[in-house]
Protein backbone atom coordinates (compact mmCIF):
# COMPACT_ATOMS: atom_id res chain seq x y z
CA UNK A 1 0.00 0.00 0.00
CA UNK A 2 2.93 2.31 0.51
CA UNK A 3 4.07 2.02 -2.89
CA UNK A 4 0.81 2.68 -4.26
CA UNK A 5 0.15 5.55 -2.39
CA UNK A 6 3.91 7.00 -3.13
CA UNK A 7 3.01 6.49 -6.49
CA UNK A 8 0.26 8.92 -5.89
CA UNK A 9 2.10 11.25 -4.20
CA UNK A 10 4.77 11.66 -6.96
CA UNK A 11 1.92 12.20 -9.67
CA UNK A 12 0.58 14.42 -7.28
CA UNK A 13 3.35 16.63 -6.35
CA UNK A 14 4.30 16.07 -10.48
CA UNK A 15 1.09 17.51 -11.67
CA UNK A 16 1.02 20.48 -9.09
CA UNK A 17 5.12 21.28 -10.61
CA UNK A 18 4.01 20.69 -14.18
CA UNK A 19 1.35 22.80 -13.86
CA UNK A 20 2.90 25.78 -11.86
CA UNK A 21 5.86 25.72 -14.02
CA UNK A 22 4.15 25.87 -17.06
CA UNK A 23 1.99 28.74 -16.25
CA UNK A 24 5.70 30.24 -15.42
CA UNK A 25 7.25 29.44 -18.37
CA UNK A 26 4.62 30.50 -20.72
CA UNK A 27 1.13 31.76 -19.26
CA UNK A 28 3.19 34.91 -17.24
CA UNK A 29 5.15 36.44 -20.05
CA UNK A 30 2.00 36.16 -22.37
CA UNK A 31 -0.28 37.79 -19.75
CA UNK A 32 2.57 40.72 -19.52
CA UNK A 33 2.57 41.19 -23.14
CA UNK A 34 -1.09 42.48 -23.02
CA UNK A 35 -2.83 45.63 -22.10
CA UNK A 36 -4.50 46.31 -19.13
CA UNK A 37 -7.79 45.21 -19.65
CA UNK A 38 -6.73 42.49 -22.17
CA UNK A 39 -4.65 41.17 -19.07
CA UNK A 40 -7.71 41.25 -16.80
CA UNK A 41 -10.22 39.35 -19.04
CA UNK A 42 -7.30 36.65 -19.86
CA UNK A 43 -6.59 36.28 -16.17
CA UNK A 44 -10.93 36.10 -15.43
CA UNK A 45 -10.70 33.41 -18.06
CA UNK A 46 -7.94 31.46 -17.27
CA UNK A 47 -8.72 31.14 -13.42
CA UNK A 48 -12.52 29.26 -14.41
CA UNK A 49 -10.93 25.95 -14.25
CA UNK A 50 -7.50 25.96 -12.30
CA UNK A 51 -9.09 27.90 -9.23
CA UNK A 52 -11.86 25.09 -7.94
CA UNK A 53 -8.91 22.09 -9.16
CA UNK A 54 -5.39 22.67 -7.96
CA UNK A 55 -6.61 23.06 -4.56
CA UNK A 56 -8.11 19.79 -4.54
CA UNK A 57 -4.97 18.66 -6.14
CA UNK A 58 -2.70 20.23 -3.92
CA UNK A 59 -4.13 19.37 -0.47
CA UNK A 60 -4.74 15.30 -1.61
CA UNK A 61 -1.20 15.54 -2.34
CA UNK A 62 -0.10 16.73 0.74
CA UNK A 63 -2.55 14.54 2.75
CA UNK A 64 -0.50 12.02 0.68
CA UNK A 65 2.59 13.08 1.95
CA UNK A 66 1.35 13.26 5.54
CA UNK A 67 -0.41 9.46 5.27
CA UNK A 68 3.59 8.34 4.09
CA UNK A 69 5.40 10.29 6.43
CA UNK A 70 3.48 8.64 9.39
CA UNK A 71 3.40 5.17 7.43
CA UNK A 72 7.02 5.09 6.16
CA UNK A 73 10.20 4.83 7.86
CA UNK A 74 14.07 5.86 7.81
CA UNK A 75 14.94 8.09 5.30
CA UNK A 76 11.08 8.01 3.15
CA UNK A 77 9.65 9.31 6.21
CA UNK A 78 11.69 12.45 6.77
CA UNK A 79 11.88 12.98 2.45
CA UNK A 80 7.90 12.53 2.26
CA UNK A 81 7.73 14.79 5.77
CA UNK A 82 9.32 17.22 4.32
CA UNK A 83 7.27 17.20 0.62
CA UNK A 84 4.23 17.53 3.12
CA UNK A 85 5.54 20.65 4.16
CA UNK A 86 6.63 22.02 0.97
CA UNK A 87 2.91 21.38 -0.51
CA UNK A 88 1.48 23.00 2.44
CA UNK A 89 3.64 26.11 1.75
CA UNK A 90 2.52 25.63 -1.97
CA UNK A 91 -1.08 25.64 -0.61
CA UNK A 92 -0.08 28.98 1.96
CA UNK A 93 1.30 31.21 -0.55
CA UNK A 94 -1.78 30.60 -3.12
CA UNK A 95 -4.28 30.84 -0.65
CA UNK A 96 -2.91 33.89 1.29
CA UNK A 97 -1.16 35.73 -1.85
CA UNK A 98 -2.07 34.57 -4.98
CA UNK A 99 -5.92 34.41 -4.32
CA UNK A 100 -6.47 37.70 -2.98
CA UNK A 101 -5.07 39.50 -6.12
CA UNK A 102 -6.64 36.83 -8.33
CA UNK A 103 -9.89 38.03 -6.29
CA UNK A 104 -9.01 41.87 -6.68
CA UNK A 105 -8.84 40.54 -10.80
CA UNK A 106 -11.89 39.37 -10.62
CA UNK A 107 -13.50 41.86 -8.76
CA UNK A 108 -13.47 43.70 -11.97
CA UNK A 109 -16.81 43.71 -13.99
CA UNK A 110 -15.73 45.33 -17.19
CA UNK A 111 -12.21 44.74 -18.59
CA UNK A 112 -12.48 47.49 -20.87
CA UNK A 113 -13.08 50.02 -17.76
CA UNK A 114 -10.33 49.87 -15.57
CA UNK A 115 -10.43 51.64 -12.10
CA UNK A 116 -7.56 54.96 -13.01
CA UNK A 117 -6.21 54.14 -9.07
CA UNK A 118 -6.03 50.29 -10.26
CA UNK A 119 -2.41 48.78 -9.24
CA UNK A 120 -0.72 46.43 -11.76
CA UNK A 121 -1.03 43.29 -9.97
CA UNK A 122 0.95 41.09 -12.31
CA UNK A 123 5.24 41.81 -10.73
CA UNK A 124 3.50 40.78 -6.86
CA UNK A 125 1.19 38.20 -8.74
CA UNK A 126 4.58 37.31 -10.71
CA UNK A 127 6.69 37.01 -6.99
CA UNK A 128 4.67 34.39 -5.17
CA UNK A 129 3.55 32.79 -8.51
CA UNK A 130 7.56 32.14 -8.59
CA UNK A 131 7.94 31.00 -4.80
CA UNK A 132 5.22 28.43 -4.84
CA UNK A 133 6.37 26.94 -8.23
CA UNK A 134 9.99 26.57 -6.39
CA UNK A 135 8.26 24.87 -3.26
CA UNK A 136 6.01 22.54 -5.70
CA UNK A 137 9.14 21.69 -7.78
CA UNK A 138 11.66 20.52 -4.81
CA UNK A 139 8.18 18.34 -3.08
CA UNK A 140 8.57 16.61 -6.27
CA UNK A 141 11.85 16.05 -5.70
CA UNK A 142 11.36 14.88 -2.25
CA UNK A 143 8.53 12.76 -3.15
CA UNK A 144 10.44 10.97 -5.78
CA UNK A 145 13.63 10.73 -3.86
CA UNK A 146 11.31 9.54 -0.98
CA UNK A 147 9.44 6.90 -3.46
CA UNK A 148 13.45 5.21 -4.58
CA UNK A 149 13.83 4.73 -1.10
CA UNK A 150 11.14 2.35 -0.40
Amino acid sequence: MTEVLAVAAVLGSGVTAGVLFAVALSVLPALFAMDNGTYVHAHQLLGRNWDPTMPVIVLSSTLVDGVLAVAADGAARALFSAAAVLLLGVSGVSHLCNVPINRRVKAITDPAVIPPDWEDPRPLWRRWHYLRTALAVVALVLNAAAMTTL
